[in-house]
């Protein structure tokens, strides 16, 4: 199949069209019109931090309890991970599967709680980073470098004051960026930052932070990541009869990266608001080193990426009752794939993509704990391409979403109901005969929690919510494959969970915590690619698919304090998942069975030990055995495969300069394992970090 369609998943009645159209614009209307009419400003405490402007300071607390189940790495703990991408440390969290297609520069994607890559919404400074083309976001592009917060959301965030689109997905992860923080009268940060290690890694790093004036601050940061992406790896395969098919060691090629990303932000404060505006850039050309399939040990694939977008976002609180929220994002994405190998197929494709995003948020409190909200967004894709007969579809999507929330005692509560409106055109071509036909849903959520004791950091919390995600452009439009007739691929989740938290500001225990959530979740009209005749090497995208999902969700927290300079952190994950294909009753060797690399089990373990300025910390990934198919017979198994790593970290601090240092240990075992059938990650591997902060 061709490289940009997801392998798993992946006119117009005129008068119809307008009175959908005006029905949502009317909407879209009534909230900005809500913006523009907010009268009588009454003096109101700042929203923001009013400690922001003064020296450090530095506090333990918890973080107030959701009503949405959410895990966090923040701060320090995602500089201690053995993580070099966005991708890497999200591993840690339960429910997520990451399939990761092996070196630095593989293509890394999520899948929440087995539902698929594309029901998963990837924001970015609390703007979505979309992919019209084909749903996915490829997290190796994110470094940690710059990064704040990485938060997950199972159903939606724990915030009706936002925009549409984060009501629009069944999971959401967020991205948070650093903002510049500045100490003992200081008014500008510099940070210089260099790793190298196995695999040819080169990875310099520039931080700059200045404040331009007392509210008005600047950040800018870049970096280059250089790697030859070869490691030596043993090929294994055994018979159904145990005998040994092969037995091999090998070196990966084709897997080189060359990549920049360029970040650049300005964040403003007011009384009672903030504002930020934004650049992003990413320039990439990577090798791919394909499957290793029919003893074919390298390959000459290739792929360039142009990534830019600018973004901005203002918040402020205008009325007594009243805030305001607007957004705004302009992305264009470039990708290149060559595939020069004539005796498959030569291809020289690329694609561009656009976007405009608008979004405006109202929220009004009716009463200190009961707040309803009123979003409206408008995002219109462009997808280009030199493909033969390529009909450059064109999309328009409007999204108004409806939500309140109540917090009294014991009780916290969140609804919501989004209104989605989707129109699609195409550019007529040979062998075109018309876009998709438009879409207009409503869908509704739930979430409540329960505290039953005031005293007690002790929570009960359950949520029902059913969304749903559009085909995107390959699913629709790629030549020869995209099938317009294809419906939107429906999620419909369940959960019931249960937290505890216990905080000590004296003793030995600091803080302990645990919870834990089980769900039922039911995936309609899955979109997947079917052969397409009797050639092999035809498919289409057909609605096909109904999956059923059962599962469990653990997480424990304890921190201890033995001594007054020495912290003690462990955290433990588990997650348990039960996802059955159910789309083909007629088939009795894949109705029932586990879909396609979803374990039954996996979990992780992070033990963290930190004096005076060293640090020591471990980390354990375990992914259990799993098939690489719907039909769960022998010849489709997989292992089970775990990792070790170590970091051990010192800082030395100057008068005027920070020196951070740290060491890393990867897979310390040098387990041979796929994450994905044919495609061996590297064995044990080394990564050396300096960091000089001014």
């Amino acid at each position: 199949m061709p490289y940009g369609l997801n392998p798993h998943a992946s006119g117009m009645l005129l008068s119809c069209m307008e009175r959908k159209t005006t029905y949502i614009i009317g909407l879209l209307t009534l909230c900005l019109t809500l913006s523009v009419s907010a009268q009588n400003v009454y003096p109101h405490p700042s929203r923001l931090d009013s400690m922001q402007y003064l020296d450090e300071v530095s506090v333990t607390a918890i973080r107030a309890t959701e009503v949405i189940p959410t895990q966090r790495i923040s701060g320090e703990d995602l500089k201690q991970l053995n993580s070099f991408s966005v991708a890497d440390a999200v591993r840690y969290f339960s429910g997520v599967q990451v399939k990761d297609y092996g070196g630095v520069g593989g293509l890394k994607t999520v899948d929440i709680r087995s539902m698929g890559t594309n029901h998963l919404g990837v924001f970015y400074d609390g703007i979505e980073v979309g992919n019209a083309q084909n749903g996915t976001v490829d997290l190796g592009k994110f470094s940690l470098e710059n990064l704040e917060e990485i938060s997950l959301y199972n159903g939606q965030k724990s915030d009706i004051f936002q925009p549409a689109k984060d009501f629009g997905s069944s999971g959401s992860l967020y991205l948070k960026t650093r903002r510049p923080t500045f100490q003992n009268g200081k008014k500008q940060n510099i940070s210089v930052g260099f790793k190298t290690g196995s695999f040819g890694l080169l990875n310099p790093s520039i931080l700059y932070e200045r404040q331009l004036a007392p509210r008005i601050h600047l950040s800018a940061n870049a970096e280059y990541t250089y790697a030859t992406g070869r490691y030596r790896f043993r090929y294994r395969r055994v018979n159904a009869d145990g005998s040994i098919a092969y037995d091999t060691t090998a070196v990966r090629h084709n897997g080189d990266l060359h990549a920049l990303r360029a970040e650049a932000g300005i964040f403003g404060y007011t009384d009672q608001g903030k504002w930020h505006a934004k650049a992003y850039y990413y320039d990439s050309e990577r090798g791919i080193p394909g499957a290793i399939v029919n003893n074919v040990w390298t390959n000459a694939q290739r792929q360039w990426d142009r990534n830019l977008f600018v973004q901005s976002g203002w918040q402020q609180h205008l009325a007594e009752h009243y805030d305001l929220q607007v957004n705004a994002k302009f992305s264009r994405d470039y990708m290149r794939y060559l595939n020069p190998d004539t005796t498959l197929k030569y291809i020289d494709n690329n694609f561009t993509q656009q976007e405009v995003y608008l979004s405006t948020a109202n929220r009004y409190a009716i009463r200190p704990f009961w707040h309803i909200a009123l979003s409206a967004d408008w995002q219109i894709n462009w997808l280009q391409s030199n493909m033969v007969n390529f009909v450059n579809p064109r999309r328009n999507t409007l999204l108004v979403a409806a939500a309140t929330s109540f917090d009294r005692k014991h009780l916290k509560a969140q609804a919501s109901l989004l209104g989605t409106y989707v129109n699609d055109h195409i550019q007529r071509t040979k062998g075109a005969a018309q876009a998709a036909e438009s879409t207009l849903r409503f869908t509704p959520a739930v979430f409540a929690s329960v505290q039953p004791w005031l005293n007690r950091r002790m929570y009960i919390r359950a949520f029902y919510k059913r969304i749903f995600r559009m085909p995107t452009f390959n699913d629709l439009y790629y030549t020869d494959i995209g099938n317009i007739a294809l419906n939107p691929e429906y999620t419909t989740q369940y959960n019931f969970g249960i937290s505890y938290d216990h905080v000590q500001q004296d003793g030995v225990l600091a803080h302990a915590g645990i919870k834990a959530d089980a769900y039922y979740i039911e995936v309609d009209d899955k979109i997947v690619a079917i052969p397409k005749g009797n050639g092999q090497y035809r498919w289409q995208m057909m609605n096909i698919g109904y999956v059923e999902i059962r599962g469990i969700d653990a997480n424990a927290h304890l921190e201890l304090r033995p001594m007054t300079d020495m912290l003690l952190k462990f955290n433990l994950t588990y997650t348990y998942q039960k996802a059955q294909d159910f789309s083909d009753a007629g088939d009795p060797v894949t109705y029932g069975g586990q879909i396609a690399y979803i374990p039954w089990h996996s979990g992780s373990a992070v033990a963290n030990i930190t004096w005076r300025t060293w640090s020591l910390n471990y980390s354990f990934i375990y992914v259990g055995e799993r098939y690489h198919n719907s039909a769960n017979i022998q010849s489709n198994h997989e292992q089970p495969w775990y990792t070790h790593d170590l970091t051990l970290r010192k800082i030395l601090r100057g008068k005027h300069l920070t020196t951070d240092l740290a060491l890393e240990v990867n897979n310390l075992l040098d387990q041979q394992y796929d994450v994905i059938l044919n495609y061996p990650m590297p064995g044990r591997n080394y990564k050396l970090i300096v960091k000089l902060s001014l």
